[in-house]
């Protein structure tokens, strides 16, 4: 396998590559304000002086802009964006780096990497687990992306890459800093920024000491990013192993482990990538991903929201079959396809409360088919939550309606 060298990072199919990687990922633009989509009329006008620096070794990426992001369980996640040419550079570098380090990575790892999802390591985590392994190790690594040690992660990738233009490329990203919201620029002297495309394999190319040292102790484990669960038969060992990987991670990775989110237990109390294992070793999605599901589809059928039915519908219908694709492979779906009613009634409140008042409710009911004896329901007091299963409205926005009209819900999408 060739090496990975800056010429060949700005060969022409690499440079084309990676400017359509950028292209299809889109994103919001960096603190100079260039977007993607100005990416290739840019590169057509500089490209060749950002190449002719990229060769040379010049190339200076600048600070990024930090956002917050909301986090599934509270508080917030700071994402960098960095600019759309710097975006484009880490690129460049990720895709002549990631083929050499991928024979080397181990076989527990499955995030951000090729052909490999979070499906396939809950598959993994069943597989320990149904061999008698139904302890689990979970270990939270408190702020892994801010605390990476530069030192640490040059000297990994300085064993596959040995071009210095590279080398110092990425530690030149790593200090770039970032631009707070207030305009302050902040210096980066350790971690790896979220939100550049190199930063997700830095984070396993750090992370594969760690697998090495699991697999040295014969220890089964399933690495997912940063989050990490290990598998053993028994409770004392799990204890044991919580304790003594934690104490090596302090030492040979320079992190801590959050002791509130890390614990030991057996598979069917610790969620692990939204899923759970159940009594039964089958695969569900967890209290946590059900309860946010639940929260999301009375937001978005908050009949407040200044939509059009049908914005209403295709925001929904994008939200309902992304949250499926994820957590529609679960074996064990009983939890899922219960919340179809639910669904469905949490849309016939929205749209009666949307018919606003007894006059647009009958004329909507007329629309609908209803006969008129039947119509003076439009002029019930009741609230919308009851009314939702009201037989009337039942019958105007049936089942059979709403999955003709688009209105789909997990049963749907189940066939």
């Amino acid at each position: 396998m060739q090496e990975a060298t800056m010429e060949r990072a700005v060969e022409a199919a690499n440079w084309e590559a990676a400017l359509s990687a950028v292209e299809r990922k889109a994103g919001a633009p960096g603190p100079d304000g260039l977007k993607t989509k100005e990416l290739r009329e840019h590169l057509a006008k500089h490209g060749e002086g950002i190449k002719a620096k990229l060769l040379e070794g010049s190339f200076k990426p600048s600070a990024a802009r930090r956002k917050e992001i909301p986090k599934p369980n509270g508080g917030t996640r700071p994402l960098s964006i960095p600019n759309v040419l710097d975006r484009f550079a880490q690129q460049l570098l990720r895709q002549v780096m990631q083929p050499l380090f991928e024979p080397i990575f181990s076989e527990s790892s499955h995030g951000f990497r090729p052909g490999r999802s979070a499906q396939g390591a809950i598959e993994a985590a069943q597989r320990h687990a149904r061999e008698g392994r139904d302890w689990v190790v979970d270990m939270d690594i408190t702020k892994f992306f801010d605390r990476v040690n530069h030192d640490i992660l040059m000297t990994q990738v300085s064993r596959v890459v040995q071009d210095k233009r590279m080398l110092q490329l990425i530690g030149r990203f790593l200090r770039a800093g970032v631009v707070l919201p207030d305009g302050c620029k902040v210096s980066t002297e350790e971690g790896a920024p979220q939100g550049g495309p190199l930063s997700p394999l830095l984070a396993n190319i750090y992370l594969d000491k760690l697998d090495k040292e699991l697999e040295r102790r014969g220890l089964k484990h399933v690495r997912y990013a940063d989050d990490c669960n290990i598998y053993v038969s028994s409770e004392q060992a799990a204890k044991r192993v919580l304790e003594n990987i934690s104490q090596w991670i302090s030492r040979h990775l320079r992190l801590e482990i959050n002791v509130e989110k890390s614990g030991t237990g057996r598979v069917w109390e610790r969620k692990f990538l939204g899923f759970i294992l159940s009594v039964a070793l089958l695969i569900a999605a967890s209290p946590q991903a059900i309860a946010k599901f639940k929260d999301q589809v009375r937001s978005k059928w908050d009949a407040r929201q200044s939509m059009s039915s049908e914005l209403l519908r295709e925001q929904w219908r994008n939200y309902q079959c992304g949250w499926w694709a994820y957590y529609g492979r679960a074996e064990d779906r009983r939890s899922i396809l219960r919340l179809s009613g639910w669904i469905r009634r949490h849309i016939r409140k929205c749209f009666w409360l949307r018919w606003h008042n007894a006059s647009g409710r009958e004329a909507a009911l007329r629309r609908q088919g209803i006969p008129p004896s039947r119509r003076e329901v439009a002029h019930c007091s009741r609230g919308a939550w009851r009314m939702a299963r009201h037989a009337v409205m039942q019958e105007a926005l049936s089942n059979h309606v709403l999955k003709r009209y688009g209105f789909i819900t997990p049963s749907d999408l189940a066939g």
